[in-house]
């Protein structure tokens, strides 16, 4: 009796571009050298995959709960309470969580959404300082990742409507402070424009700030908070799908986050930052330890959105390329080379063009490798071969069903 399917799926987060002129009309995909991403690509079927309903924001968020075969539409409901799950934070029912950005303002305009990409250890001294000087018994700051934190209000009701800051660089502070159309939650809008408010003038003269100035850094002189939401009833993989145990891995909060609510082990990495310098090798030696004792490994790098949020094209190929090298050559030596019983998926999530600086809902380009399957003749991956493959577009969770063969 054969043994049963494993599954790994590698996410490239934001990699899909558009084309761009100083490539002479190549992607970054397209662009980099990328011979074992395209070994593999030469032995899978590949296609398009729509990640983002049209009634949603396209969010890594709701692009990955998507890529794991969750119906976002149903189950998607804020970035603040996927990253809660991820800090260990236990929400009750009436606790609105918001993602919180530490973010760089210039000139009462969005300079940047990372605050310079600012330090977990200065980060962690200026959330400790926020709570200090501004939680109470219903608000309160917890420390997550460099610039991503979290805020949460207690004992709320409704949700108001906020900008998720790497949408908006350069944009009046005034034009995309937090708004609520509904006019019945004024309560909660007054206490997070407050919080924005007051924050700046407390932040602006903090010795980390001060030092950051110093030396030429981005400071952190205002809180962002954004993607607002109550905690989700969302069913197991398990449930979903029969896959008994499963692994994610990546530096991000969020997607430890759906996968806490998809019932799996999340597995940390020495040297994982969320970066370009994150410790690819590490990533993918656990990954592929993982399957060694579980049936799933969802394998998540940050690197090429940031590289799009940054618009620096050859720091985008430079990503692709380390990806290349340290995580998909490795794995086709170890997994496919080595004839186990293991399909695997490479693909983003959604586009982060170089040329916006945001992400986009256009449809991504995929591949899934299949031990003992040929391909379909499309020999390299970028966002043009693939349309010519086998499972032509797919939508939402019709991929982790085509996957999985469910």
């Amino acid at each position: 009796m054969s043994a049963p399917m494993k599954y790994l799926v590698i996410l490239a987060d934001g990699l899909a571009d558009h084309p761009i002129a100083e490539l002479n009309g190549l992607t970054p995909v397209m662009a980099a050298n990328t011979p074992h991403i395209d070994a593999l690509c030469a032995m899978s079927g590949t296609g398009l995959l729509n990640t983002v309903p049209a009634s949603l924001h396209p969010g890594s968020e709701v692009a990955n709960m998507t890529v794991m075969g969750y119906d976002a539409e149903k189950y998607y409901n804020g970035r603040g309470v996927l990253e809660a799950a991820a800090m260990g934070v236990e929400l009750d029912k009436d606790d609105l969580a918001f993602r919180c950005n530490l973010i760089s303002i210039k000139d009462d305009k969005i300079l940047n959404h990372s605050a310079g990409h600012i330090s977990n250890e200065e980060a962690h001294i200026l959330i400790d300082a926020l709570n200090a000087e501004f939680a109470t018994d219903r608000v309160r700051f917890y420390p997550g990742v460099s610039y991503r934190h979290l805020l949460v209000i207690k004992n709320a009701n409704g949700l108001i409507e906020c900008t998720p800051p790497h949408d908006v660089p350069g944009s009046a502070v005034a034009d995309v402070m937090p708004s609520d159309a509904s006019g019945q939650n004024k309560e909660i809008l007054n206490i997070v424009t407050d919080l924005i408010e007051r924050s700046q003038k407390f932040l602006a003269n903090h010795p980390v700030n001060i030092k950051r100035a110093q030396a030429g850094k981005a400071t952190a002189n205002s809180i962002w908070p954004w993607s607002p939401g109550y905690r989700p009833q969302m069913p197991t993989i398990q449930q979903q799908y029969g896959i008994a145990t499963g692994s994610v891995i990546s530096a991000v909060d969020l997607i430890h986050g759906i996968g806490r609510y998809a019932g799996l082990q999340s597995i940390q990495v020495e040297g994982a930052t969320g970066l370009f310098d994150t410790n690819y090798a590490g990533k993918a030696q656990a990954a592929i330890d993982a399957l060694e004792t579980t049936d799933y490994v969802y394998l998540h790098i940050e690197a090429p959105d940031e590289a799009g949020h940054e618009g620096n094209v050859k720091l985008k190929i430079q990503t692709l390329e380390d990806i290349d090298q340290k995580v998909v050559k490795p794995v086709l030596e170890k997994i496919v080379n080595g004839k186990n019983n293991v399909t695997i998926a490479f693909l983003p999530d959604h586009p982060t063009p170089c040329a916006l600086r945001t992400h986009t809902r256009d449809a991504i380009p995929f591949m899934i490798y299949r031990p003992n399957e040929k391909g379909d003749q499309v020999n390299e991956y970028n966002e043009q071969s693939v349309k010519q493959g086998c499972y032509g577009t797919l939508n939402g969770v019709e991929f982790m069903q085509t996957l999985v063969k469910k």
